[in-house]
This record gives structure tokens, C-alpha cells and sequence, in this order.
């Protein structure tokens, strides 16, 4: 199967071209690397640098690689920034959107998996969100994500295709840009490399469901290739991708900088490192928001693998290893 893969150059879009890869499909991306790097694809895939807001040059791209499947992961990803330019983030979220899916019809691309959030959409909840719990989104991007499902259900049933909403939790790991603001991981982590004190927004009770990247591809990669029993053509299926435990930000940090601390000790370099400091709150922020999986466990067997300590410890072991 040919599969091309917006935002592929990206931090979790990379790890779902790897998946492909050693699953045996054929691979393509579509990257304005605009947080993306070439270094993150493997020798041999074709990357076309596109706008995904350039209908023309979106149409031209689905014309020449004629894929089978899609996996929509370009986005504007920065809650902070929807808040303070929400043209923006709809004209790349939801425009942007509809050129992938109007190329893809255009092109007879049947089916489309789609990055959703889990973590935007259902505000604030304490207790982990199952996918019938209303949709609640506080803040420009959460918007533009949903409106991305209604759009995505809309071409499922007017083009008959497969379409499947990934609605992910926090997702971190390596490759994670630590230069927008949405991977805390990644910045925390760059923070701590150079010896300097994470700064946490406000008073750090954020509580969220950190999941590991490689297992958000992981789900990708079932979604792009499970038969039509599990996914039917015609209508969307959104799914959690998360872990259903709860992390603060402030534990976050703690294990985030205790794993440095072990990294940098046993190579030698001065340890221990300053604790975190606390500055304002960050716009549209949830104060809590953890997701329920199971459906994903039923219609894609999907379940992650890394627990957050594992994980962050990966994680840890490639900033440091790119230092």
C-alpha cells in the first residue's frame, strides 16, 4: 500500500513514516518544514516542501504519488498560538484540511486517518473521557480539531471513504520540537541539558495523559491498514489514543529532571540539576484532561506499550544523545 503522510517530517508524523516503512508500505510526505526536518525521514522517501494551505500544489502532490491511503498529521498545534491567532489556526486546521481531502477524492485516495485531539476536545474532566462524552472545546484549536471531524465525516459519506479521527492525548517522545509550545517534554528536557531550571506555567497542576509517540504510531499504522470488517467505508470512526493515567506538570518535571540527573551522571557530567520555576499561567489551558481508550483496544487491538516512566527515559536518552 502507498501511503502519503502530511506533516511526515514532523515529530509524530516521522514516526508514523518509520511504522509504514517497516510494515512493508511504499511512503510519501508532504512537509513544509516549518517545525518539521528533513533529517527526520529516512533515506529514499520523496518529500514534497507544501503548504498545506496551497490548494493547487496540495492537488498536484495527490495527482503524482496517487496513494491508496492518507494520514493527516500536518497541523497547527500550539493551543497558545489558536488563542492569539485563531485565522491562523483555521486556515491551516480546517482549510488546510479540506484541500487534503479534496485532492484525496480527486486523486481516488479511499482512505484518510486524521490527527484529532482527545485532549482539547472534551474540556475539562477528571476521570478519563470516553468518545461519548460531548465534544467541549475551550479554545480556537480544540474548535478547528473538531470541525476537522465534522468535515472528515462529511467526505466519508459523501465520497464513501474510510475514515478513522485519532484523538490523541499528550503525546511526547523523540523528535519532539522543543522550539513551539505544545511538547513540554522536549522543552523541559533542552532546559535541563543546557543546566538551567524548567519554567512551568502557573502553579503546574496542569494534570494530563502523557502517551508515548511510537505507540501514537503504532495506532496509525492499524488504522491505515485494518480490512473493512473493523472499518467500514462511509462513515467516521474517532478514537481515543492515550493512556487514561493522570500526570500534574510539576510531577512531570520532577521524573523528567531525576532521569537527566541518572543520564548525565553515569556520563560523568555535573549533577544535580535546578529545580523548576513557576511562571504565569498559559491561555486556554484545560486544568485537567485524561482519555479512555478502550474503544481503541476493540476496533484496532491498540494498546500502549511505554509506561511515562519508560518513555520519558527514551525520550531523555535522545535529547541527551543529540547534545
Amino acid at each position: 500500500m502507498k501511503v502519503l503522510v502530511t506533516g511526515g517530517a514532523g515529530f509524530i508524523g516521522s514516526h508514523v513514516v518509520d511504522a509504514l516503512l517497516a510494515a512493508g508500505h511504499e511512503v510519501a510526505v508532504v512537509d513544509d518544514l516549518s517545525s518539521g526536518s528533513r533529517a527526520s525521514l529516512p533515506d529514499g522517501v520523496p518529500l514534497h516542501e507544501v503548504d498545506i494551505r496551497d490548494t493547487k500544489a496540495v492537488a498536484t502532490v495527490f495527482a503524482t504519488e496517487k496513494p491508496n491511503a492518507v494520514c493527516h498529521q500536518a497541523a497547527q498545534m500550539s493551543v497558545s498560538r489558536s488563542v492569539r491567532e485563531p485565522r491562523f489556526d483555521a486556515e491551516v486546521n480546517c482549510i488546510g484540511l479540506i484541500n487534503v481531502l479534496d485532492a484525496a477524492v480527486a486523486a481516488g485516495c479511499k482512505r484518510v486517518v486524521f490527527a484529532s485531539s482527545g485532549g482539547v476536545l472534551y474540556g475539562d474532566v477528571t476521570e478519563p473521557a470516553p468518545e461519548t462524552m460531548p465534544a467541549n472545546p475551550i479554545s480556537p484549536y480544540g474548535i478547528t480539531k473538531w470541525m476537522g471531524e465534522q468535515y472528515l465525516a462529511f467526505y466519508a459519506r459523501e465520497h464513501g471513504l474510510t475514515a478513522v479521527a485519532l484523538r490523541y492525548s499528550n503525546v511526547y517522545g523523540p523528535r519532539q520540537n522543543p522550539h513551539g509550545e505544545a511538547g513540554v517534554v522536549a522543552i523541559f528536557s533542552k532546559k535541563l541539558l543546557a543546566g538551567e531550571p524548567a519554567s512551568i506555567n502557573g502553579d503546574g497542576r496542569y494534570v494530563r495523559d502523557y502517551v508515548y509517540g511510537p505507540d501514537v504510531a503504532a495506532a496509525n499504522l492499524v488504522a491505515l491498514t485494518l480490512g473493512p470488517d473493523s472499518l467500514p467505508a462511509g462513515e467516521l470512526i474517532s478514537l481515543n489514543i492515550g493512556t487514561g493515567v493522570g500526570t500534574d506538570v510539576n510531577q512531570l518535571e520532577s521524573l523528567l529532571r531525576q532521569t537527566m540527573e541518572d543520564l548525565l551522571a553515569a556520563a560523568g557530567r555535573q549533577a544535580p540539576l535546578p529545580p523548576a520555576t513557576h511562571g504565569p499561567a498559559r491561555a486556554g489551558d484545560l486544568r485537567s484532561n485524561l482519555l479512555a481508550a478502550d474503544r481503541a483496544a476493540t476496533v484496532l487491538g491498540w494498546r500502549p506499550t511505554a509506561d511515562l516512566r519508560t518513555g520519558l527515559e527514551a525520550t531523555a536518552r535522545w535529547f541527551f544523545e543529540q547534545a
